[in-house]
């Protein structure tokens, strides 16, 4: 490895969770799978929250959502309480040459791009595409930028509504043969959907795939470390919006000239705060004090088989006010609601046909608890909850006081109760059925 310092990449895709090819799935993405094949794939790595922006602000600041300030969307009002704490300006402060291109949704700002915390903002017809974004990276790169450099790359794929599938050119995009993900039943409707997202993948893994040949061919990958990874769970109910397994689902591969390397399979629990700490031992810088994550060096180098015997995730706004808390560790998980809400929030789930196929089956009547606990071994899809269970009952007060001391380690506002909008920023009515639907509630 070069002495020099080395490059970072981030690329990152909108709520794509794990389902694509590298753990198993029946979703192509080749560039991602020969990463890991080349890298190191993280097999059980979680967003801090199951929202794009709150999940975004976590791996950009290695912070808690709370704790960055970011409890919902950017698009809504949301920003960074300390922007000077983005991984960005830390890498500019220690001599890298910073670019951006595609959505980044930390600022309230249509675009989403925080594009004054870089050097260089990147873009192509003003869009965040992966057709557009692949070429306006790969003409940076071309020109053998300063180095070292940062570059933060996101697409908005595989963001809903996804594109029409295209079988005949791709046989793997034949609804006939797809299959939905977890945990959801096997329906035409929903093959559909699923062979929808295999193509918007398919773009993602393509622009990712351009990328990593523009670094090879001007030999900027001898001293670059690549990340690749999704900011939380699918746009599917029970997934985005949903603190737990399939929301805060992540996949995670990374690639470099040491320690990412060989085709690694780690099981080990990850956050995508992670990212951060991470990056400052590569670039042997100190880590700053908010740091909230932990370097994923001795994982990756075999000296630990995990940094850590549980994480800590939370959800507090997406499109309407859904307070949520959770302590997960490789067993099990406990979730706690804070809002006493009986019924579902409907708006935190987005408009699709997996949305009204479980509506038009009678999900809106089933209960909703204020406190789970699941076990991953037996009940991975988190369908039965073990609360009370007396077997349980050690289990359910260890996690219960581990997640009680996290949330007053770290001053999570939840415990001074319901937490108000702040000025201008605008939510969803939690009893209205689709995300956008007015009127919104704006903060006074």
């Amino acid at each position: 490895m070069s002495a020099s310092p080395p490059n970072i990449v981030f690329l990152h895709a909108h709520n794509t969770g794990r389902f694509i090819e590298p753990y198993g799935h029946a979703v192509p993405t080749p560039n991602l799978m020969k990463m890991a094949r080349e890298g190191a794939l993280f097999r059980r790595a979680f967003s801090a929250a199951p929202s794009c922006s709150p999940s975004r602000a976590a791996f950009l600041t290695g912070q808690f959502p709370h704790c960055a300030g970011m409890l919902g969307l950017a698009h809504r009002g949301f920003a960074l309480a300390n922007p000077e704490r983005h991984i960005s300006r830390v890498l500019a402060a220690s001599g890298y040459d910073t670019a951006h291109c595609g959505i980044e949704h930390v600022v309230p700002h249509s675009k989403g791009a925080f594009s004054d915390a870089y050097n260089h903002a990147l873009t192509r017809n003003d869009s965040a595409i992966a057709a557009d974004v692949a070429p306006a990276v790969c003409e940076w790169l071309a020109t053998k930028p300063r180095q070292p450099f940062f570059l933060n790359v996101g697409t908005t794929e595989t963001h809903t509504p996804y594109p029409e599938p295209e079988p005949d050119r791709f046989p793997a995009e034949n609804a006939d043969h797809c299959v939905p993900p977890r945990p959801f039943p096997d329906t035409p409707e929903l093959r559909q959907m699923a062979a929808g997202f295999k193509r918007s993948a398919r773009q993602m893994d393509d622009a990712f795939g351009a990328i990593l040949t523009t670094l090879a061919e001007t030999g900027q990958d001898a001293n670059t470390h690549v990340f690749a990874f999704t900011d939380h769970g699918l746009q599917w109910p029970l997934h985005i919006g949903s603190v737990g397994e399939h929301g805060n689902a992540a996949y995670f591969v990374a690639r470099g000239p040491a320690h990412f390397d060989g085709g690694k399979t780690l099981d080990g629990m990850v956050s995508l705060m992670d990212l951060f700490p991470t990056v400052c031992d590569l670039a042997q810088i100190d880590h700053p004090d908010w740091l909230q994550g932990e370097s994923l060096l001795p994982l990756v180098d075999g000296q630990v088989t995990s940094l850590r015997d549980r994480l800590f995730l939370e959800q507090t706004f997406h499109a309407a006010y859904e307070p949520m808390r959770a302590v997960r560790t490789d067993r099990h998980i406990l979730i706690r609601r804070f809002d006493e809400r009986e019924t579902l929030v409907l708006p935190n789930t987005d408009d699709t046909p997996a949305k009204q196929d479980l509506v038009d089956h009678d999900w809106a009547a089933l209960p909703r608890h204020q406190e789970m606990l699941y076990d991953h071994y037996f009940d991975p899809d988190q369908q039965n909850n073990l609360i009370g269970q007396p077997e349980l009952a050690s289990v359910e007060a260890e996690l219960r006081a581990s997640l009680d001391d996290w949330m007053r380690t770290t001053d999570d506002p939840i415990l001074e109760g319901p937490i108000r909008l702040p000025k201008g920023v605008m939510a969803t009515d939690p009893d209205a059925y689709s995300p956008g639907q007015e009127p919104l509630i704006v903060g006074e």
